[in-house]
C-alpha cells in the first residue's frame, strides 16, 4: 500500500488505476485474513480434540488397569485371541471377614460399604507391596495370588508375608473404628489355569482345585490366623514360625495335616 502512495506523488500511476490497486490490494488482505484466521482455528479444534482423544485412551487404559493385570492387558489390546495359560505352582490367598452377616445387619448401607472400602483398600495396599495380584472380590471375601500372571519363585513366601500383614491391617482398622473385626485367611500353594473371560466385562480369573483348597483353608482356619495346606508349608517352613494343627476333615479331602502361619522367624 505504501508502494502504490509513492508511486501516486511521483505521477507513475493514476488515480483510477491506485484506488483499483488498492481495492483489490485490500480484498487480498481481507481475505487472507479470514482464510490464516479459519485455519488457525481449525488447527486449534483438531489439537484439543488430540488432547481429548488422548485424555480418553489414558483413562480407558487406566481403568482397564484396574480391571486386569497390566502384562495381560497389553496381550488383550495387542490381539484379541483367548487369554489363557497354565501355571504348575502359584498360592493363592483368600481372605474372609469373620461375623458379616450380623454385622451388616447393623449398618447402613453407607456404612457397610464405607467400612468394606477401608478394608479392601487395605488389603489392595498390601498386595501391591507383596506384589500379589488382586483377582476379585466376592461379597466380604477377598481373593489373590501370587506367581502370576508373571511368575515368582517366592511366591509362597509373598503371600505368607501378606496374609500376616491382612491380619495386623484388620486389627489396627477394629481399634479405629471400634468395630469388633476379624479376619480368616487361608493359602495352598499348587498349579491353576489362569485366563480372561467375558467380553462387556473383562474378567482375570483362575480355576483348578488349588483354588477349591486355598478356600477350604480359609473356611476352616480360626478368626484372626493364617491358616494353610502341608505343601504351601514346605515352601514355608524356614521362613515362618508353623504351628501344627493336626489332622482335619477338609471337604472333598478327607483328612489333612494342616498349619498355622504365625509370623517371619527374625
Amino acid at each position: 500500500m505504501l508502494y502504490l502512495l509513492v508511486l501516486r506523488q511521483q505521477g507513475v500511476v493514476g488515480e483510477l488505476h491506485l484506488a483499483r490497486q488498492v481495492f483489490w490490494l485490500g480484498n487480498c488482505n481481507l481475505w487472507g485474513t479470514l482464510i490464516s484466521y479459519h485455519v488457525e482455528r481449525a488447527l486449534r479444534n483438531e489439537f484439543a480434540s488430540s488432547l481429548e482423544r488422548d485424555h480418553e485412551r489414558a483413562r480407558a487404559e487406566s481403568l482397564l488397569l484396574n480391571i486386569l493385570p497390566a502384562p495381560i492387558a497389553a496381550r488383550l489390546k495387542a490381539s484379541q485371541e483367548t487369554i489363557a495359560e497354565h501355571s504348575d505352582e502359584v498360592t493363592v490367598l483368600f481372605a474372609d471377614i469373620v461375623g458379616f452377616t450380623p454385622l451388616s445387619a447393623r449398618k447402613t448401607p453407607n456404612e457397610l460399604v464405607a467400612l468394606l472400602d477401608q478394608v479392601f483398600t487395605g488389603f489392595d495396599r498390601l498386595a501391591h507391596e507383596h506384589g500379589l495380584e488382586k483377582i476379585k472380590t466376592i461379597g466380604d471375601a477377598y481373593m489373590a495370588v501370587a506367581g502370576l500372571p508373571q511368575p515368582q519363585p517366592d511366591h509362597a513366601l509373598r503371600a505368607a508375608g501378606m496374609a500376616v500383614a491382612m491380619l495386623a491391617t484388620v486389627r489396627q482398622l477394629a481399634h479405629e473404628t471400634g468395630e469388633a473385626l476379624q479376619v480368616r485367611v487361608g493359602l495352598h500353594t499348587g498349579p491353576v489355569v489362569a485366563g480372561v473371560i467375558g467380553r462387556s466385562k473383562f474378567s482375570y480369573d483362575l480355576w483348578g482345585d488349588t483354588v477349591n483348597l486355598a478356600s477350604r483353608m480359609e473356611s476352616s482356619g480360626l478368626p484372626g490366623a493364617v491358616h494353610c495346606t502341608p505343601h504351601t508349608a514346605a515352601f514355608l517352613g524356614d521362613t515362618f514360625d508353623l504351628q501344627a494343627r493336626g489332622l482335619i476333615e477338609v471337604k472333598g479331602k478327607g483328612s489333612m495335616e494342616t498349619y498355622f502361619v504365625a509370623r517371619r522367624k527374625q
